[in-house]
Formats: C-alpha cells, sequence, structure tokens
C-alpha cells in the first residue's frame, strides 16, 4: 500500500535522509565520554558496549528492552516512510534476542506539509507495528523545519531466549549478515531522482521487511553476538562488536550481498556525508587490505537505515543459520568473514 495524498516528495523537503542523518559517530562518542551517568545494579545491558537496545531485570527477574529511534524521510511516500522507520526502531529490539511489546510515535514535523501527509506517516507506523505484534500507545510531537519519525519501544527478552549483545564474540566464529548493504546510497539515489524504479522496489522491500524472523532464527543456533547494521554502517557496528568482544573480525568484501544499483549510485557521486564519519568512527579498529573493490570498500561505511542482524555464531552452525534465515524470507543471508582472536579490529579483504 501507498498514499496518494503527498503533494511533494519527502526526501526533498530534508538536506538528509534516513540514518545517514544522524549525528557524527566520532562526535557523540567524544560527547557521551564527558557525562557522569547515573546507574543501577538492575541494568543488565546500558551504555558500556554501545549496544543497540537497553536491558533492564525488573523484581521478578523478567528482562525489559528499551530503544528509541527515528529519522528522517529515507523514501518519498509517506506512507511507506511511515513504515521504513517502524521497521528500523524495532530492529533494535529484535537485535537484542527481544520481542517488542507498545511503542510510542516520536515526531518532529512540519505543519505546511498539512495532516494528510502525516497521517499517512502514522498510519505506516501503525501497519509495522501491527505486523510485529507491537501495541503503539501514544506518543510526542514537536514543531519542526524537517520531518523526522519513529518510535520509544519497550519489549521483552521472552523466557528461554538469550540476549545477543555486541560483546561476546568468540575466534573461530562466523559472522552472518542478514540483509544486503546499499541502502544509503540507493536512499541518496533516491533523493536526487537517479534510482531505476526497479532498484528502489528493491530497496523498499529490504526496507520494510522486519528481522523478527532473523531474531527467531539466532536464537535457534550458538550465536554469540551480533547487532543491526544501521547508522554506523557495517564498518562501525562491526568494530562496536570487535572493541566489546575484544576480537577481530575479518570481512570477506567480495562476499558480502549488495542490494541492486548500488554501483551505479557510486557511479553517480550517491555516497552519503556519513560515510567519512563511519571511517572516523571506526579509526584506528578499521584495517583495509590493498585492491579492494571500491563498491564493496564504499558498501561497508554506507551508513544504513533497517538493516540487517550481523551475527558472530559457531562455525558449525553457520551454514545451518544462513538455511535458517533464508528460509525465513532473508534471502540475501550469508556467510561474510569469520572472527579472530583480537587486538580489537576489523579487517576488510
Amino acid at each position: 500500500m501507498t498514499s496518494a495524498t503527498a503533494p511533494v516528495r519527502l526526501t526533498q523537503t530534508v538536506s538528509c535522509a534516513g540514518c545517514a542523518a544522524k549525528l557524527a559517530p566520532s562526535m557523540l562518542a567524544e560527547a557521551l565520554a564527558g557525562v557522569t551517568w547515573p546507574t543501577d545494579p538492575r541494568v543488565v545491558v546500558g551504555f558500556d558496549q554501545c549496544d543497540d537496545a537497553a536491558v533492564w531485570r525488573m523484581e521478578d527477574g523478567t528482562l525489559l528492552v528499551s530503544t528509541t529511534d527515528f529519522f528522517t524521510p529515507i523514501v518519498d511516500d509517506p506512507f511507506l516512510y511511515g513504515r521504513v522507520a517502524a521497521t528500523n526502531a524495532l530492529s533494535d529490539v529484535y537485535a537484542m534476542g527481544g520481542e517488542p511489546l507498545f511503542a510510542l510515535n516520536i515526531l518532529h514535523f512540519p505543519e505546511a506539509l498539512g495532516p494528510d501527509i502525516l497521517r499517512a506517516v502514522l498510519q505506516g507506523g501503525a501497519a509495522t507495528c501491527a505486523e510485529a505484534g507491537c501495541a503503539i500507545v501514544g506518543g510526542h510531537s514537536v514543531k519542526s523545519p524537517e520531518m523526522t519519525y519513529g518510535l520509544a519501544i519497550t519489549g521483552r527478552i521472552p523466557t528461554g531466549n538469550r540476549i545477543i549483545a555486541n560483546a561476546g564474540a568468540q575466534a573461530g566464529d562466523r559472522l552472518v549478515l542478514s540483509k544486503a548493504l546499499g541502502t544509503g546510497m540507493l536512499a541518496t539515489a533516491l533523493k536526487k531522482g537517479l534510482l531505476a524504479p526497479a532498484d528502489g522496489q528493491a530497496l523498499i522491500a529490504s526496507l520494510t521487511r522486519l528481522n523478527a524472523e532473523a531474531a527467531r532464527a539466532m536464537q535457534r543456533h550458538r550465536v554469540h553476538a551480533g547487532c543491526d547494521i544501521t547508522g554506523f554502517g557495517l564498518v562501525g557496528h562491526g568494530a562496536e562488536i570487535a572493541s566489546a568482544s575484544g576480537v577481530r573480525l575479518a570481512i570477506d568484501t567480495a562476499s558480502l550481498p549488495l542490494l541492486p544499483g548500488v554501483a551505479a549510485a557510486i557511479a553517480a557521486n550517491c555516497v552519503t556525508r556519513g560515510d567519512a564519519g563511519n571511517r572516523a568512527y571506526a579509526g584506528q579498529r578499521l584495517h583495509l587490505a590493498s585492491g579492494i573493490d571500491r563498491v564493496r570498500e564504499l558498501a561497508c561505511t554506507d551508513p544504513q537505515s533497517s538493516g540487517g542482524l550481523l551475527l558472530a555464531v559457531h562455525a558449525a552452525d553457520a551454514d545451518a543459520l544462513v538455511d535458517d534465515l533464508r528460509n525465513h524470507g532473508d534471502a540475501p543471508a550469508c556467510i561474510v568473514g569469520e572472527v579472530l582472536p583480537g587486538p580489537a579490529a576489523i579487517e576488510l579483504r
């Protein structure tokens, strides 16, 4: 479903689209390092390892998952934008091994766009949350010159599920990626009117595919660590796993699944502004082998929106996990590298 109410292209109303609009990760990390945070013994997962969501232990032992995510329009259609933003926000719960329970809308909105566009965005978010079995129970809105939309989500770790965090990757693990890369560059091409229709359809299909089945699949196999690949790109989020686990991630760039149209987007100079920020964030942890294909290197640094899960899984379970992911809708899923002994680094080969 799409809406027919939009008199404007939403991507033309903002200066930067999707997760590429996030603050530069290196600046954010520097600022966060100077803050003293209140803590509590009931915090199971918090700030310390840059995980996707927080985990809190209730008095009865129930593990709650809490996260917030929102971004500027990555597609032009308001209903699809709502769906993509909700899919992206829900992914942080799935990446931790959780299931979403309820959510609050978060909205910054230029009033000049009018109630029809606003309604369509909210309907898109509601449709995706209904698909996920996640109730929407309220929200908050603020007037703004640029639109952002997303969700604050509360979920839980079901009984018997393991918490999947950045820490825990072990030397000898294989690295599995569940979705193809390239959403940031393709969204930039869309914003510039340079994206082929067929490539646009593939982009939308990826952006609106929930990571719910991938989250269930990773509980059926010996996954030791993982995260979803979003604004900091494969290099940024991979570097976080490496640092939290004290290991090296070796990525076989030739094996990385790419969305159709990525090479054309790069040729049209549709690399996002977030690319340089992600390289800076990975910093000295990032090692590039000579002769890497430029398209695949840029796909690794590209900020992703509603990306796939990167999972460190026991080597003996890797092929079975890939088959499981593909059987449940994640056709691009494949083994993309391995985990080696530290020091912490991410290597592109």
